[in-house]
């Protein structure tokens, strides 16, 4: 029994493989930038919400503990009243790692400089407004 080989073989080119390779190197280069600058503005918008989770955790500390306006609360006071098991109750820090610090009774907690500084490019003043 002979096994016969066709003379005519099908398949890719080396050129019109590297064309497709080309093709797709060229839509992730469009992609990829995309998508990192929703990362970082998703990352923005979780230092926004756990400020507003802050200054209701401070009030509530404030309430709890007669603290008058303008007393300092500590970062374990504070984090005594966001839900457990988070990332913010357990480090008091933003999603970047820095340090919400101590906050003040009746007044807005701050966006950490380092975090508003690393995230500028995507956000501007009126993005943080009124933590600024």
């Amino acid at each position: 029994m002979k096994t016969r080989f066709s003379k005519s073989r099908q398949g890719f080119t080396l050129v019109e493989i590297m064309i497709v390779v080309a093709i797709i190197a060229l839509l992730a280069s469009i992609a990829v930038p995309g998508f990192l600058r929703a990362r970082k503005r998703s990352q923005a918008s979780r230092i926004i919400n756990d400020l507003r989770l802050i200054d209701g955790a401070i009030d509530m500390y404030a309430i709890e503990s007669n603290k008058a306006t303008g007393a300092t609360v500590a970062v374990s006071d504070w984090t005594k009243y966001i839900k457990s098991g988070t990332n913010l109750y357990l480090t008091g820090k933003d999603i970047l790692g820095n340090l919400y610090g101590s906050q003040t009774v009746d007044s807005l907690p701050k966006v950490p400089t380092t975090s508003k500084n690393a995230l500028s490019d995507v956000t501007d003043n009126t993005f943080w407004s009124p933590y600024n």
